[in-house]
């Protein structure tokens, strides 16, 4: 008996660390089921780039994640975070693979943070809370801006340092590894931000650049400022962009729009466009994005979601919807949908 005891004591004692620490640090699982309903369609551009009018049904970024963190002494914490997309709509091949999102692990400290692995770049990250439609959504931004999707990245093998807040301003710098690195090219992405938000009104100013792209294209660099103000039931959001490509002519892209609250109520209007951009010489690209939206706030974790979004394009036109594209270069966009998000 005595032995038995002995036994249940020294595994009690290796038990009891383990214990502890997931009591002292927390491991908190979190995330997002988004679907929705759509009807979409592409016409009046070149036959090949029309698609007749169809439904789908699409997963608008589902995620799911945890995340902890662990006090080391010194006034500094151990963070990770491992995020994973996935598809509730299908079974897709691309779309359920681990950890896709946002995952790093990293030090908190007062002199602020700083982490290594995938996460989303600085230059993406201020019209976070500017776009009402979110990227992966029908009439979301990268429908016009972001060089539509280019200057929307999530990057990997990336190192970045953010910046404890200094009476409401806060910067992040990132720079991914040269991983990359042949005898002819030494790509490396480069960003930065410098972001005011207090109370009501948010401003932000973001750089990136892409080196050594590729043999013909050595350097790409966007610049963006984005902001908006609240006043009373009234949000009014804009963006002003321009992307620069070596052998291309300058791209100018801007966002505006306004959402006004009514109870749970929410009613919301965004207009992008996108000029220029394309190789010198050339006939050069335009195009307007029309989106309506309607929101429905159950609670402050669900929400129904209700979207109509216009893409016209000139000819030369590349602007797109903002998920789920259908059609090509020239071809006007038209589309619907209905979706339910729900977070935890």
């Amino acid at each position: 008996m005595n032995k038995k005891l002995m036994a249940l004591a020294v595994a009690g004692a290796c038990v009891a660390p383990t214990v502890m620490a997931q009591t002292a640090s927390p491991v908190t699982l979190y995330g997002r089921v988004y679907v929705s309903v759509q009807s979409v369609e592409a016409k009046g551009g070149p036959a090949a780039s029309n698609v007749p009018s169809k439904m789908q049904v699409s997963d608008d970024s589902s995620l799911l994640g945890v995340r902890g963190t662990e006090d080391v002494g010194g006034g500094m914490k151990v963070f990770f975070q491992l995020e994973t997309a996935f598809k509730s709509d299908s079974q897709a091949a691309t779309g359920n693979q681990f950890a896709t999102r946002n995952s790093g692990i990293g030090l908190q400290g007062g002199w602020g943070t700083v982490l290594a692995g995938r996460w989303d770049s600085p230059y993406k990250v201020i019209t976070y809370s500017v776009d009402q439609y979110g990227d992966l959504n029908l009439g979301g931004i990268t429908a016009a801006l972001h060089d539509r999707g280019n200057f929307d990245r999530r990057e990997q093998n990336v190192i970045q340092y953010w910046t404890p807040s200094f009476g409401g301003f806060t910067a992040k710098l990132s720079m991914t590894a040269n991983e990359g690195k042949t005898s002819a090219l030494n790509p490396r992405n480069t960003a930065a931000n410098i972001v005011y938000a207090k109370g009501p009104v948010m401003v932000a100013y973001a750089w990136e650049e892409h080196k050594d792209v590729s043999a013909t294209l050595r350097k790409e660099t966007g610049n963006q400022l984005s902001g908006y103000f609240t006043m009373g039931s009234f949000k009014v959001g804009g963006v002003y962009e321009d992307i620069k490509k070596d052998g291309m002519t300058k791209q100018k892209n801007y966002l505006a729009n306004i959402l006004w609250t009514a109870g749970k109520h929410q009613l919301g209007y965004q207009f992008s466009n996108s000029q220029d951009g394309g190789a010198n010489g050339a006939a050069q690209p335009e195009c307007d994005v029309n989106a309506v939206g309607y929101f429905y706030n159950w609670s402050k974790r669900s929400q129904l979601v209700a979207t109509y979004v216009k893409v016209d394009n000139n000819a030369a036109g590349v602007c797109k919807f903002g998920s789920n594209d259908v059609g090509g270069a020239g071809a006007d966009r038209e589309g619907f949908g209905v979706g339910i998000k729900h977070v935890f």
